[in-house]
């Protein structure tokens, strides 16, 4: 029961509670024991539905349509690569449409084993005769029909005495009202916790009801929020061998409102701290190095090894602040940031961003008109031809990594017979520019350009974006893509100049930092690289670090000696083990399991290297923390907000961490942002406007305990509406 009552909670505090709910969890009862006790169902079964995702190969393997995988166990695994559910060991398919993803995971839930038949030939269901004597022309709606406003105008379809809908139909039927009552985001379906919950329900047995919005409010938000904390403390047990990184992350308003956030990093995972409101001493330097003070005793100064700062905070006063105060403790730039300040610098060049503007108008045509969008999707197999990115930069270069390997298909869209035969959009203007735009050769060695600039810096940004600990590499990446730039310019300097003058200027004044140049030199895939040319001119940062690390000479005594073991691979730092483990192992732990000859450079050596150097783990979604701190909220709502806050965000790292196997993309979203400059026309509404105009929950003064709910899981509100 704990665990329904968990899976019920994680769902509950994204989605909210309502009448609908209660008729969802009832049809979850009736398909789970409906059958088992009134009904016996032959099905008739034909071939299964899911060979159209896919295409047979020898033996027992299948390529999937969409992504092109090849699995081994045949229609099975394939399922569960379509489903996206964690499975069986199965990557998750990263190009499948939500419409099959929702249709096969239906499959898999029911009890037919994924068996559907073809719409000529439907599945023939055949009762047994009910013992209830009921006319066969009456329809009795369930009780729960009557129990909401939903219900009322969508009542049970459920009839006794005649052949009854499916079950899972009406299921399905009850969570799309629930979706849709309470205005949820439909890719909360995507949730692992959505599937679990639905999974514990109907394990439940019948009796069972879902917990009320008071105890959701109380005594689950409090329970899970200690179980969150618990796993904090476990983590903060490493951090005396390894150290941790504070990430201050802030948004600001032309309102002179100003909040932050705290997160602490270490190897194992980041976690959500908390989050202040700074707005009445945004500006005032003493006031800041207080709340930062505070920050760092609540993990320790002895724990610190480094804090990051975006480019909203990093001034001058805080900095000297932290380095006169905490010896041991580095200020080091968001390199996300730095890297994402490079990308939208490279977008502004004339060329670059003439060729960004050719490209929407392809997409914007393409994707504001539905007939257009059903044709194009027939010929790139149901994949979008532009991506979203966690920025606006990474946004516009994605999209044109896309569209470049979607050049050949979308020519055969502006040349298809169905294209030229619809008036309703071949006659547009807009159409007369795209098809000039896409027969244009310059345009695409224009895109090709773009690509070939912008990927290694995407590639370093993937890097550090995935909370990893990358302090170690970073240098290595960006002098690897400032390289790629000289290599693919060797034959232009003009525009060669013109890109590299943009990272160095980014590089020296934002990214650069002593730590990362010391991180590079102990990295041993970097220090036994005979490749790597750039050892000697980061020589003298790590020896700084080095006196700021162990500032008094008895700490430092026989560090000399320790650096030639090391750099001189002498004793374990040469054993064929150090020298297979250092690509198969992060550098922290290959410090940690062969650097016992140096033991005070290994202590150094795990500490620097064990760090992240980003503060982008995943995107961020500001108006919930703007909520949080309004003002009209009483001490009582600011309570639970910043509690659904630190779960949420919690769990939304854990989740994050889990991933990372499955072959995401750190930088890119899962769903193309339909309000972008690569969809929205300007003269015309966004399609999902209407959406962000469903509510007012985010006024901040609806305070009273039945409206409590909606403001907290308000559309609006982006934690949990998105």
């Amino acid at each position: 029961m704990h665990e329904l009552f968990f899976y019920f909670s994680f769902f509950g505090f994204s989605c909210g509670f309502s009448m609908s709910f209660i008729n969802f969890l009832c049809c979850l009862y009736r398909y789970s024991f409906k059958r088992a006790k009134h009904l016996s169902i032959i099905m008739v079964r034909e071939k299964d539905v899911c060979w159209e995702y896919a295409e047979k190969l020898e033996g027992n393997k299948v390529r999937c349509k969409f992504c092109f995988r090849v699995l081994n166990g045949g229609i099975s695994r394939l399922k569960h690569h379509l489903s996206r559910l964690p499975s069986k060991g199965v990557n998750p398919c990263s190009k499948v449409r939500d419409d099959v993803t929702d249709r096969v995971r239906a499959i898999i839930s029911s009890k037919d084993d994924g068996k559907e038949t073809s719409s000529a030939k439907k599945q023939k269901l055949i009762e047994v005769k009910s013992p209830l004597n009921i006319p066969s022309t009456k329809t009795l709606m369930s009780v729960e029909a009557t129990s909401s406003p939903v219900a009322k105008y969508f009542p049970s379809i459920t009839t006794l005495g005649s052949a009854p809908v499916n079950d899972q139909e009406n299921a399905e039927r009850s969570i799309a009202l629930f979706f849709f009552e309470n205005k949820l985001d439909l890719s909360v379906a995507r949730s692992s916790s959505y599937q679990l919950m639905i999974d514990a329900v109907g394990r439940c047995g019948n009796g069972f009801r879902g917990p009320s919005a008071e105890a959701l409010k109380t005594a689950w938000l409090e329970r899970i929020k200690s179980e969150v904390t618990l796993q904090s403390k476990d983590i903060e047990k490493e951090w005396a061998t390894t150290g941790c990184t504070i990430i201050a992350e802030t948004w600001t308003d032309n309102k002179s409102r100003a909040l932050v956030n705290f997160l602490v990093s270490s190897p194992s995972r980041t976690f959500f701290h908390k989050s202040v409101d700074a707005s009445s001493y945004y500006k005032n330097i003493k006031c800041l190095a207080e709340l930062f003070d505070s920050v760092i005793q609540d993990f320790g100064p002895e724990n610190v090894v480094q804090i990051i700062v975006d480019n909203t905070l990093n001034c001058t006063g805080i900095v000297n602040h932290i380095l006169q105060n905490y010896g041991t403790v580095f200020v080091s730039p968001c390199a996300s940031q730095c890297l994402n300040a490079i990308l939208e610098e490279f977008s502004k060049v004339d060329w670059v961003n003439r060729c960004i503007l050719q490209a929407q108008a392809i997409s914007k045509f393409i994707y504001n008109n539905s007939s257009m969008l059903e044709l194009m999707k027939k010929f790139t197999g149901g994949q979008e031809i532009i991506k979203t990115g966690i920025t606006k930069s990474v946004s516009s270069f994605l999209s044109l990594q896309s569209m470049l390997k979607q050049r050949s298909r979308l020519k055969h869209v502006f040349n298809n017979p169905d294209f030229s035969a619809n008036s309703a959009y071949s006659t547009k203007p807009q159409s007369l520019t795209c098809i000039g735009i896409i027969d244009d050769s310059d345009f695409w060695r224009a895109v090709e350009e773009c690509v070939a600039v912008s990927e290694p810096f995407l590639k370093v940004m993937r890097e550090v974006s995935g909370g990893k600990p990358a302090v170690g590499f970073i240098y290595e990446l960006m002098t690897r893509a400032k390289e790629s730039i000289r290599t693919y310019y060797i034959m232009d300097e003009i525009k060669c100049k013109t890109f590299l003058d943009i990272v160095d200027k980014k590089w020296q004044n934002n990214l650069h930092s002593p730590l990362h140049s010391a991180a590079a030199f102990l990295n041993p895939s970097i220090q036994y690289n005979p490749e790597i040319k750039f050892i000697a001119s980061i020589k003298e940062d790590f020896f700084r670090v080095l006196e700021k690390l162990l500032p008094t000479p008895e700490l430092r005594r026989d560090i000399t000696n320790q650096i030639l073991l090391f750099q001189r691979a002498t004793g374990m730092f040469g054993c064929n083990l150090a020298k297979e483990a250092i690509d198969a192992v992060p550098p922290g732990l290959w410090w940690e399991q062969y650097g016992d000859a140096a033991p005070t450079l290994q202590r150094v050596a795990i500490r620097i290297l064990s760090q992240v150097c980003s503060t982008c783990t995943f995107e961020r979604h500001w108006s919930t923390f703007q909520q949080i701190h309004s003002e009209k909220r009483n001490k009582i709502d600011k309570e639970t907000l910043n509690d659904l806050a630190y779960i949420y965000y919690n769990l939304k790292l854990g989740k994050s961490l889990k991933s990372k196997s499955l072959e995401s993309d750190p930088i890119q979203l899962d769903d193309i942002d339909m309000t972008s400059e690569w969809v929205e026309e300007i003269e015309t509404p966004s399609p999902t406007q209407w959406l962000d105009r469903f509510g007012s929950a985010l006024d901040g003064s609806d305070l009273n305990t039945r409206q409590f709910g909606s403001s907290i899981f308000g559309a609006s509100d982006h934690i949990f509406g998105l």
